[in-house]
């Protein structure tokens, strides 16, 4: 379905930016990942998909890098067809005692880098007259949660920016949608469950329904495919008209 198209996936070396990378890969479509840590592991899964994939490095809190990316993927590919917004980081505090420099950091990776990808990439779109701009928001794009003020601004400020850029397209054909996860079984998550569990002695199964039970009525963790899929879904011709929507994947966390 995605033959000849190239997609940027930001924050892609792991968790749910490689699964949305790899349903995207799957459907032909060539990759640019972006992220941190192990590189050749998630370029070899990508690549095992058929497709050709290449690498950026780019820190997603500097402008200038990620201009540099976004450069990186029109001499590789030609230009970005479909942009993931992926990365995103968490601090957790309460407001009186947030560190200040943390507050940046969250609002410059999570929100900021959706707004300097997406205006580098719309040319490119608009010239064709085809796009697909997808932002991994959260459910705390649409409820908050104490302890979070910047990832719950940040993801709220995600949220508008999707409207926006959707409006500003909307006769045209590229579109914007935001994906908002609940709780999603990735690396960072399984280190909080496995921190609860440590923290009051319990069984790390106990941990999982003690986090899950907080928030998510179903029960269960969203997945890296599951969300992949859905990517997949707002890059198909049923999703011409699916525009600056905020499409929770959440368990039931928001319906509450």
């Amino acid at each position: 379905m995605l033959k000849g198209k190239t997609a940027l996936v930001t924050g892609s070396t792991s968790g749910i930016g490689l699964g949305i990378a790899k349903a995207l890969a799957a459907q032909g479509a060539n990759i640019v990942l972006n992220g941190f840590g192990d590189v050749e592991g998630p370029k070899a899964e990508v690549a095992a998909l058929g497709v050709q994939v290449s690498y950026h490095g780019a820190d997603m809190s500097k402008p200038a890098e990620i201009e540099a990316m976004i450069e990186h993927a029109k001499a590789t590919f030609g230009g970005v067809d479909i942009l993931v917004n992926n990365a995103g980081i968490q601090h957790v505090a309460r407001i009186e005692s947030f560190p200040v420099e943390r507050w940046d950091a969250v609002i410059a990776i999570n929100l900021s880098s959706a707004f300097h990808a997406t205006r580098l990439a719309l040319p490119h779109m608009q010239a064709n007259n085809w796009g697909r701009i997808i932002n991994v928001a959260s459910v705390h794009g649409l409820v908050g949660s104490a302890e979070k003020s910047a990832y719950v601004a940040a993801k709220h400020g995600v949220v508008g920016l999707t409207k926006v850029t959707a409006l500003e397209n909307a006769t045209s054909g590229v579109t914007c949608n935001a994906i908002c996860p609940g709780w999603v079984l990735t690396p960072l998550v399984q280190k909080q469950v496995d921190a609860k569990a440590a923290a009051q002695g319990i069984s790390n199964a106990d941990a999982t329904r003690q986090l899950l039970g907080e928030k998510e009525p179903s029960m269960q963790f969203t997945t890296p495919e599951e969300l992949g899929a859905l990517a997949v879904f707002f890059c198909s011709t049923a999703a011409n008209n699916v525009r600056g929507v905020a499409w929770n994947m959440d368990g039931g966390w928001a319906a509450q």
